[in-house]
């Protein structure tokens, strides 16, 4: 009889309540709201400066920058034709940043003291200086010695910039790897050459790639500093449009927009790999 009674008042309590699921799951229609809301305000914003400094809007004038049909014959405009030198420094800025980085993380793991003085000072001097500073070094003392172009001489530069990012991701890919491995490999009588090309790095690779992922978005991102030394890429042709027509606002919006589609494609991409990647393990 206690017990059921005791069962009974315990029922009677009132309980308390949990939380309400309205603020606890958010409806992805308030994210979608919110970021609406964001995009009218500074619409709004933009919109209410540009009618202040009384500037004439000419949005229909850009379309013919990107290309024109003349005669029946199509003709790239010259956001179009700075894009592809954006992707050309990119391509090669890449391949070059990976060799620096590859070699870089090698001599900072070898034994040889000279090697390992090399990459820390190359490391240090590079990550800690700005890049700006750097292309001057590259432009007005690199290039008239070995005999460049405005075009390499972007691409050494950041190519030795990047370099320096590359190196820490592939030596942390590199560590990655079990140490087993490597003594198992030269248990098998491979060579250092041997064991890093047919064992270690086929295994780093895999982590290697998502971070490097970034340093791509970031490489062509930073690309665009080349403009100061007036190599013909994105966002010089945007430069010279705006001197020729003082359309600042639609130029500068449309090249911003344009980086943005680049980067966020590429981000996509890289993450529809990984996901295969991830299924197929």
């Amino acid at each position: 009889m206690n017990t059921n009674s005791s069962n009974s008042a315990g029922d009677n309590k009132i309980r308390p309540k949990g939380p309400n699921l309205l603020f606890t799951r958010k409806s992805p229609l308030i994210d979608i709201a919110q970021l609406l809301i964001l995009g009218g305000v500074t619409a709004w914003v933009i919109y209410k400066g540009a009618q202040a400094m009384q500037y004439n809007w000419q949005w229909y004038r850009v379309d013919q920058f990107f290309y024109r049909i003349v005669d029946g014959e199509l003709i790239w405009g010259a956001l179009m034709k700075g894009l592809m030198v954006t992707f050309q420094i990119t391509a090669v800025s890449m391949v070059l940043s990976v060799l620096i980085g590859l070699i870089t993380a090698l001599l900072r793991m070898s034994n040889s003291f000279s090697g390992k003085l090399i990459a820390n000072v190359y490391l240090e001097a590079i990550r800690n200086t700005p890049l700006l500073v750097q292309l001057f070094l590259f432009y007005f003392i690199v290039a008239p010695i070995v005999g460049i172009d405005r075009f390499w001489t972007g691409v050494l530069c950041l190519s030795f910039f990047e370099g320096s990012f590359a190196a820490e991701i592939i030596r942390a890919g590199i560590q990655s790897v079990h140490r087993g491995q490597n003594e198992a490999a030269k248990a098998l009588g491979f060579s250092r050459f041997n064991s890093y090309r047919d064992v270690i790095l086929p295994q780093a690779v895999p982590i290697i790639l998502p971070p490097m992922t970034g340093l791509v978005i970031n490489l062509i991102k930073h690309s665009a500093i080349v403009s100061v030394i007036a190599v013909a890429d994105l966002t010089t042709e945007g430069l010279n449009i705006i001197s020729d027509t003082f359309m600042a606002f639609e130029i500068w919006f449309t090249v911003a927009g344009i980086y943005l589609v680049v980067t966020v494609s590429l981000s996509l991409f890289v993450s529809w790999l990984e996901s295969r990647a991830m299924r197929g393990r």
